[in-house]
């Protein structure tokens, strides 16, 4: 195995330019730290931005930090100002960043942002080109290198691509709103793997992948070519043991070992024991609510006076992005909000709010977190909140009460924290109540569940499950590309195929030898198409016959006057010759009139469904409806129609956006064996692209060489990836002989 290549709009060290020399010094961020047993020495190397543009990187300086870098496995991509104003301030921040926490309102759509973010995203493929070689893993993340997957598999198709998006992935329909949506999904699907937080933001993508790229999705799994790419989620941990150890220590310190900072809360402590310390920890963001909260806490006091001069609520909000508007704009009203608050409840001894507006160093973060009751932590939209997760990691004896949001993706996996609705302040106001009062024992009762889960699945678990699940998809990508119809495979069957003397070949038409159309009947046969089954159906020694699902009038209409053989309806009709279609199978069609009215039924409860009448069997079709409305009347049809047939000789066929009832007794395995035992053949060559030709896989002889269309679970031995790679292998075989 080769390197593992991580990619991030930052690097994990921080550059800092002194007297005309170069230090790089380590990051302690989330993604940094979770990344350590990944990036470790020589067997990884992270690309990112240095975070200093060209225009402050001197000239003679350029070599140093390369070499300042590489020192800690890092290696940078170099953006101008205009480029970083463009693609991070700009598309990132202004676009993707509140569109994806559901504030269409501050989402800014321009075109420049769009072309920039574009062109420093091919910056980072580059890089990783650049660096990368065939065996070797690579792991994107974010928001701002959405377009980088693409990019990378187009000109290194063999590599292993992972991607994880550490924000909330947005339903559909505020999705759809971003007028590069597909660009952005194409980009995120040239991974192998794609990884979120929680499974609501895994259920939104796959969603969009559906209904804006119309691409089969089964279960977690993405259809694409010849290609699977495996969607799945990882709630991402901290490093538990840091913090756990910080916090031993911490109560251990003396008074003079003490910082500043602790001394001035065990002061307001012992004045009054009974008080409480309530934190609220977030980057100045709006997307963390942290307005709403301060008139949430507001309306608590109005509601609950007797916790006046007896609560104080301690805000920390770090600086963040205050060069873009909304952030400002922010930052003053929550400067006026505390000023309003604090002017309104403030006694001589008492100030309701402390309110930080920086960066606090480590050890000024576990005095925090130690000394406060409790955590109030509602962000609007979060993607997962790893203060949450901090502050139960440092309440070493147990106590403390989290009050989170459940909105944070880390709700998802704390359901022993007092969960609430940040926008309903009766709850809130009554939940800080609950909390003031918890027991002890059922502090440490919830506290002690949250510990354990949170020290097992820590941030280290979270990364070693991504590599090991992208991994793992790379071998079963290699199983699947094992049966390939590649060259080798090919002129192995070319071999058979010009050898034999009598060959039989059944070929599927919808979906195998023509793309599918939302209207069936306008699914016509092109030029191309005739010319090529005119070929092989004159060709000496070799029966061709088309095997499909068709009506019989349709065929008729389409390929009689070819004097093609056909078959039809599954299996229920056959024309050979050109001749009048006769009934393969005994069947009967008096069943239809009870089963029609369900269909009907279906059609007027799912708008763009539509039924095919042909003469033994019904089909619902449901191509042009929304593909999930119209998986979940499919399922629920099912469920009507194996309860309704019972024990009548009926089944019910689920095709490529079509379900049909027929006989049970009829099907294209039993039509090709039928086919198969008139002559003695010595090649036979079946091929498909749905379950309804699973029967011709699975009955036609171990000899037979069968070929799925589509990368999809089959029984048949090889596949192809689309219908332009089946009329070529028919080429082929013309080619031979």
């Amino acid at each position: 195995m080769g390197k593992t290549i991580i990619i991030s709009n930052r690097l994990p060290v921080q550059l800092q330019i002194s007297n005309g020399t170069i230090a790089a010094i380590p990051s302690v961020g989330g993604l940094a730290t979770g990344m350590k047993s990944v990036h470790s020495g020589g067997d990884s190397l992270w690309i990112g931005w240095s975070g200093l543009t060209d225009e402050e990187i001197p000239e003679s300086l350029e070599r140093d930090i390369d070499t300042a870098l590489a020192k800690h496995g890092s290696s940078k991509v170099r953006l101008t100002e205009a480029e970083v104003e463009g693609f991070y301030f700009g598309f990132s921040n202004r676009t993707i960043w509140p569109l994806f926490h559901y504030f269409l309102e501050y989402s800014e759509f321009e075109l420049d942002s769009w072309n920039t973010y574009k062109t420093v995203n091919q910056k980072f493929a580059d890089a990783i080109l650049e660096k990368a070689e065939a065996d070797d893993v690579i792991w994107i993340h974010d928001y701002q290198l959405m377009l980088v997957p693409q990019m990378v598999r187009e000109k290194r198709p063999e590599v292993s691509i992972g991607f994880f998006l550490h924000i909330p992935f947005p339903s559909f329909e505020i999705f759809r709103t971003l007028p590069w949506r597909r660009e952005i999904l194409e980009g995120l699907l040239g991974s192998d793997q794609i990884g979120f937080h929680i499974y609501d933001y895994e259920r939104h993508f796959l969603s969009s992948v559906r209904r804006l790229l119309g691409l089969e999705v089964s279960f977690n799994d993405i259809y694409q070519d010849n290609r699977i790419i495996k969607v799945d989620s990882f709630p991402m941990g901290i490093d538990y043991k840091k913090f756990s150890t910080a916090a031993e220590e911490h109560g251990q310190r003396t008074v003079t070992e003490q910082s500043e900072l602790q001394q001035r809360l065990n002061k307001h402590k012992t004045n009054d024991p009974e008080a409480k310390f309530l934190l609220s920890i977030d980057r100045l963001d709006y997307s963390k609510g942290i307005a709403k909260r301060l008139y949430a806490f507001e309306y608590f006091l109005n509601k609950y006076p007797q916790y006046k001069e007896k609560v104080r609520l301690i805000v920390l909000a770090v600086p963040s992005r205050s060069n873009v508007p909304q952030y400002q704009l922010l930052k003053r009203e929550i400067d006026e909000l505390v000023g309003r608050i604090n002017g309104e409840f403030s006694t001589v001894s008492w100030t309701p709010i402390w309110y930080f507006y920086r960066s606090m160093p480590f050890d000024n973060l576990i005095d925090l977190y130690t000394s406060s009751d409790i955590a109030w932590l509602t962000p609007l939209r979060d993607g997962m909140n790893l203060v949450a997760k901090e502050y139960i990691a440092t309440r070493t004896d147990g106590t403390g009460v989290l009050i989170l949001s459940e909105m944070a993706g880390s709700a998802n996996e704390m359901n022993e924290a007092l969960l609430i609705n940040p926008n309903n302040f009766e709850q809130i106001a009554d939940t800080i109540d609950e909390a003031i009062n918890m027991p002890k024992e059922e502090q440490r009762q919830r506290n002690g569940q949250l510990q354990q889960r949170l020290k097992r699945y820590n941030v280290e678990k979270w990364a070693q499950s991504f590599m090991s699940s992208l991994l793992a998809q790379k071998e079963r990508d290699a199983a699947h590309v094992s049966r390939k119809l590649n060259d080798t495979r090919l002129q192995t069957i070319l071999n058979a195929y010009t050898s034999a003397d009598r060959r039989l070949l059944f070929l599927d038409y919808d979906g195998t030898l023509a793309g599918f159309h939302n209207d069936p009947q306008k699914a016509v046969p092109d030029e191309e198409l005739y010319a090529l089954l005119d070929a092989l159906h004159q060709q000496k020694g070799t029966d061709l016959y088309l095997i499909s699902g068709r009506d019989k009038d349709t065929f008729s209409r389409w390929f009689q006057a070819k004097k093609y053989n056909m078959i039809v309806e599954h299996g229920v009709w056959i024309s050979q010759n050109g001749e009048d279609f006769r009934m393969l199978e005994n069947v009967k069609n008096d069943w239809m009139e009870k089963i029609r009215p369900v269909l009907e039924s279906f059609v007027d409860r799912t708008p763009g469904s539509f039924i095919e009448e042909k003469n033994y069997s019904l089909a619902w079709h449901y191509r042009k409806t929304d593909p999930d409305f119209g998986n979940l009347r499919a399922s629920e049809l099912t469920t009507v129609l194996t309860s309704l047939i019972g024990t009548d000789d009926l089944s019910v066929l689920n095709g490529n956006k079509v379900m049909e009832v027929k006989s049970s007794n009829v099907n294209k395995g039993r039509a090709s064996v039928r086919v198969f035992g008139e002559k003695d053949y010595d090649f036979v060559f079946a091929i498909g692209d749905d379950w309804t030709d699973e029967f011709m896989f699975q009955e036609l002889p171990d000899t037979a060489v069968t070929v799925k269309v589509g990368l999809q679970k089959t029984h048949a031995k090889y596949f192809l990836e689309n219908t332009k790679q089946v009329r070529e292998l028919l080429h082929a075989f013309l080619k031979e002989t």
